[in-house]
């Protein structure tokens, strides 16, 4: 069973920031991580087959950015499920965007990413980054069943990520973290070794 980023379980894991810094990728301009997730990236790119890379589209997002997303979206899901309560819909939401206390996006430990050829063509992933599920009926998941390239593509993209450290948040195929309180729980680590963090003043426009 898939844990949700707004089970309680996630916000119990301790944090105990080891204080790397953000850091912007030589490959994915105006995109800022943690230190340690940039390293890990690198040797993901390093494990993937001949005429593939990493496309990263996201890294750290604020607080602002992530409050912004998390409204958005819970207000189209309150119209689409008026029924249902505050919890029931910070439920749903988690499936797409986490809630602001345990986004690893905030800690600077999560990226949105994608497969594509050297000369900058997407592979075929099933569907597009940040597909919600109602948008893609559920394809967005992982797991979800899929066309055989799809499937092929998320295998190649898992493979290279989690051999480099990172785990995946089950309900999106493009979200992947390292050092957070949901890699924590998922890995068994003691503790998650990044907490919400803010953009430095060198970085900021």
């Amino acid at each position: 069973m898939t844990i949700l980023l707004a089970d309680p379980v996630v916000r119990t894991v301790r944090v105990l920031d080891n204080g790397d810094p953000l850091v912007p990728l030589d490959h994915a301009p105006g995109v800022l991580v943690r230190e340690g997730l940039a390293r890990r990236l690198d040797v993901a790119r390093a494990l993937l087959p001949s005429g593939v890379d990493l496309r990263v589209v996201e890294g750290h997002r604020t607080v602002a950015g992530q409050s912004a997303i998390i409204e958005r979206y819970t207000a189209e899901l309150a119209e689409l499920h008026p029924a249902a309560d505050a919890v029931e819909l910070s439920r749903l939401s988690s499936r797409f965007v986490a809630p602001l206390a345990v986004a690893p996006h905030v800690a600077g430990a999560a990226v949105d990413l994608t497969l594509v050829t050297t000369s900058g063509a997407e592979l075929w992933m099933g569907t597009a980054i940040d597909a919600t599920p109602e948008e893609s009926d559920g394809a967005c998941f992982f797991g979800a069943p899929v066309d055989d390239e799809a499937r092929h593509n998320r295998t190649v993209l898992a493979d290279a990520l989690g051999s480099a450290g990172l785990i995946n948040y089950p309900t999106e195929w493009w979200h992947w973290s390292y050092g957070d309180r949901y890699w924590a729980l998922l890995t068994g680590a003691d503790h998650a070794v990044y907490g919400p963090v803010e953009v430095p003043a060198w970085a900021r426009s």
